[in-house]
């Protein structure tokens, strides 16, 4: 059978970092994640998706990312059954995260959520660094002649 689950979204609430009775740690969020279109008229639709996270993957997106961050998640679909306070039984509808990683750049207060800028896009203004004056300047090779080179001859048995 195959259950795999990659999507990439905003959350909508800062993770949730809570730790079972046997000491493993467990992250419940949401995130936003944009339909692929939009009827002519209307607004993009979004699907609210819960996740949770396990051990080291929750530790890492309590500390990283935020509210509004964007995020990228691979994982698989997985329910639970469960009866609400009213005694109703329910069905839960999970994305159990295998991976997770960032999926923007860093944003203008200098950070993703805290973390590095894995997949950031270059600055699209930024400057050549200027060449310090003490350094020659490197020689340019495409104004070279094709006199310049000399054919090899390998008829003979190799040198080694």
């Amino acid at each position: 059978m195959l259950n795999v689950v990659a999507i990439m979204g905003r959350l909508v609430a800062d993770p949730e970092l809570r730790t079972t009775t046997s000491g493993i740690n467990m992250a419940r969020f949401r995130i936003a994640c944009d339909r692929n279109f939009a009827r002519q008229g209307e607004q993009r639709q979004a699907d609210f998706l819960d996740v949770v996270a396990w051990r080291s993957q929750a530790d890492f997106v309590c500390k990283y990312f935020q509210k509004g961050s964007l995020i990228v998640i691979d994982g698989s679909i997985q329910t639970r059954q469960y009866q609400d306070k009213n005694g109703n039984n329910r069905t839960a509808v999970e994305i159990v995260a295998n991976n997770i990683n960032f999926a923007g750049p860093k944003n203008s207060s200098g950070s993703n959520g805290g973390g590095a800028s894995y997949g950031s896009q270059p600055r699209q203004n930024a400057q050549p660094a200027a060449r310090p004056s003490n350094i020659e300047a490197v020689p340019s090779y495409s104004a070279g002649d094709t006199d310049d080179f000399a054919v090899i001859d390998d008829s003979d048995d190799l040198p080694f």
